[in-house]
């Protein structure tokens, strides 16, 4: 799943990882909240509560356009499309959070969380996160496609940690 991802990232070693989580949504606007405690759980286990407020506000964010653009409730769905799933990735210095849901569109600026403001999700994902983007989603074991097809994509928002190594930690870490 996140090798289109990698492929947009600065190189990460392999060794570095600490951690992944996942969890299944249901096709409901309750799944948002859920979303949110399952995020709070998993980066209280990984002791990044401090990280909390910007990475739930992205995952509720992502979540309710899952739901709501790739699942919308007037559209009979198959059944064999996968549900909607919120993946969390740690490494020592970096943060990701992944939404896969079963439709191939590719997220729309101005299409955002239904709000008094809607239009402003993807705005918020990208002043929240580092870099935010997607791709289509590969194909899960057991899953019987025509030869060569993707069923869904993966929307995902990267989290720089402190220590990764940016210019702007050498920055803060030599006093300016």
């Amino acid at each position: 799943m996140l090798e289109p991802l990698r492929q947009g990232l600065p190189p990460t070693d392999p060794s570095a990882v600490a951690g992944s989580a996942s969890c299944t949504l249901p096709a409901c606007y309750e799944a948002v909240g859920g979303a949110r405690r399952f995020t709070r759980k998993t980066l209280a286990q990984w002791e990044l509560t401090e990280r909390f407020d910007d990475v739930a506000l992205v995952v509720s964010e992502l979540v309710t356009n899952a739901l709501r653009h790739a699942l919308p409730t007037d559209t009979p769905r198959d059944p064999q499309d996968p549900p909607v799933r919120l993946h969390l990735m740690h490494w020592t210095s970096r943060l990701v959070c992944a939404v896969r849901d079963p439709s191939r569109s590719g997220p729309v600026a101005g299409q955002a969380a239904d709000s008094a403001e809607s239009g402003r999700g993807l705005f918020l994902v990208e002043s929240f996160s580092d870099s935010w983007g997607w791709h289509p989603s590969p194909v899960l074991a057991g899953e019987k496609l025509p030869s060569g097809a993707l069923r869904g994509k993966v929307v995902w928002a990267l989290f720089r940690l402190p220590g990764d190594g940016t210019a702007d930690d050498a920055r803060q870490s030599a006093g300016c």
